[in-house]
């Protein structure tokens, strides 16, 4: 009997030692990056993280996004290995800016629904913040402080894409809208009585642009509404518009200036072929650069754990 007792007991702490030893066992290694790894666990945390919410993937939609994101997980700890190797690193005072620059864009409850959405943690989402900064610095070090853009390049750009810089005619108008006829009725009458259409709009407008007066700014044909091209440039300069009926509501437009269409000068839009260039260069040269990282590299991926 004791003997008995004895080899059971001795069976479950084999069992149990078994079970430890189990759950103990390391992920495999789905991704080897000259000394770097990323075990399939981490790649399935990661990935999940991602994931459309509430959408279903078909078995092509989803091997086509896990592959995608395998990449982009490659050049990530490729830029990561060389931020290791220049000892960058962030400062904690970086990381609150980030943080809170971030979390001004979300409006009230909206940031904790974001990341249930994400599945993500307070702190991992900080994490993920510290790993951005992180990152940025190594391309905006490594790569864009090197990218320059010559008056040359500006010249030549501007010579061969002239017809992108031929503005067509341009109205600037400002509108008051309101959801009712009789309302903008009402309102009608009181700028036709010489009231302050940009006061009126502040007070009255529910469009976003009724803050600003009601100001539109500039804007050329088919930008906007057909039914706002349809009175705007038939209105002289100074004239008030009937009310006018659209999806949004009723309108009311004051017509302030007009541009004729014209074709900028290089001078005019210097600036603007210097920022597309620039953005064309870097890119290139950040594409160009992670071709380099990735060619001296040793990868390795065990494509079975897929």
């Amino acid at each position: 009997m004791k003997k008995t007792a004895a080899s059971l007991l001795a069976l479950l702490i084999c069992m149990i030692s078994v079970g430890c030893r189990e759950q103990e066992t390391p992920s495999p290694v789905l991704l080897r990056i000259d000394n770097r790894t990323v075990s399939l666990d981490e790649f399935r945390q990661e990935y999940e993280k991602i994931l459309p919410a509430d959408q279903n993937l078909s078995e092509e939609e989803r091997q086509a996004l896990e592959r995608s994101f395998l990449l982009q997980l490659i050049d990530r700890e490729l830029i990561l290995a060389e931020a290791d190797r220049m000892t960058l690193s962030v400062e904690p005072s970086e990381i609150a800016r980030t943080v809170e620059e971030h979390r001004r864009d979300y409006p009230a409850g909206a940031f904790d629904e974001m990341l249930r959405e994400r599945k993500l943690t307070l702190e991992e989402w900080r994490a993920e913040i510290q790993e951005g900064i992180l990152l940025e610095k190594v391309v905006q070090e490594v790569v864009y402080s090197e990218v320059a853009v010559t008056e040359e390049q500006i010249e030549s750009y501007y010579k061969e894409h002239k017809e992108e810089f031929d503005r067509p005619d341009q109205v600037r108008a400002r509108q008051v809208m309101v959801a009712e006829e009789s309302e903008g009725q009402r309102i009608l009458g009181k700028v036709r009585q010489g009231e302050s259409f940009e006061v009126l709009a502040r007070e009255n407008s529910l469009s976003p642009d009724g803050e600003k007066g009601g100001d539109l700014g500039f804007f050329a044909r088919g930008e906007m509404p057909p039914e706002f091209d349809a009175v705007v440039f038939d209105l002289p300069v100074g004239r008030i518009s009937d009310l006018v009926k659209s999806e949004y509501g009723w309108h009311i437009f004051l017509v302030e200036e007009r541009r004729k269409a014209v074709r900028l000068s290089l001078e005019e839009v210097r600036e603007e072929i210097h920022r597309k260039l620039k953005a064309l260069n870097e890119q290139r040269a950040y594409q160009q650069w992670l071709q380099e990282l990735r060619s001296r590299a040793s990868i390795e991926i065990d494509s079975s754990l897929l």
